[in-house]
Parts: C-alpha cells; sequence; structure tokens
C-alpha cells in the first residue's frame, strides 16, 4: 500500500500518531491492499487491508478507531491491533 498510496500512508502515520496509536502507526507502514471496498459509491476510498467476514460483525476484539484529518474522513477498523480496513469517505481522487 506504500507504494500505491505513500501520501494517504504518511498522513495515517501523522495522525495516528497524535492520537498516541503508536503501535498502529507502525504496522500502517506495512498494510497491505486486499480490495476496495466496492460500495460503488463516488465519496467512498476505503480499502480493505485483510480478509473479514462478508457481512457479519468483526466480533471480539474489534475496536473503531476515529481520526481527525483535514479533509474528509479517516476511520480504521482495528481486530486484535491488526489494521483490518480503512474507511476514506469525502476526500478527493
Amino acid at each position: 500500500m506504500r507504494d500505491i498510496y505513500p501520501e494517504l500512508i504518511a498522513e495515517l502515520v501523522e495522525l495516528l500518531t497524535a492520537e498516541d496509536e503508536d503501535w498502529l502507526a507502525i504496522s500502517m507502514r506495512d498494510v497491505r491492499v486486499v480490495a476496495d471496498c466496492g460500495c460503488g459509491d463516488d465519496f467512498c476510498r476505503s480499502i480493505k487491508t485483510a480478509e473479514h467476514p462478508d457481512g457479519k460483525p468483526y466480533g471480539p476484539g474489534h475496536r473503531m478507531v476515529a481520526l481527525l484529518p483535514t479533509r474528509g474522513m479517516l476511520n480504521l477498523d482495528v481486530v486484535n491491533g491488526r489494521i483490518m480496513y480503512i474507511e476514506i469517505l469525502d476526500r478527493p481522487r
């Protein structure tokens, strides 16, 4: 993912560090793109970074990390310390 979206990765690392999410900031450098979210909405650029159950909740160990970017929305779904999904909304392509 670092090769495809270097500016996004740098921004996520900075935002995670500001939220004292140092472990997630470090792991962000090695996340992989598994697939886009597939919703087809023009305001969504969300990315699956790990396989996860379709249509089912993540279950125990899940937490959502809401970040504060200067534009749009960035949220991470994290399960047991692993970034599973990066929600990217209302940001220009």
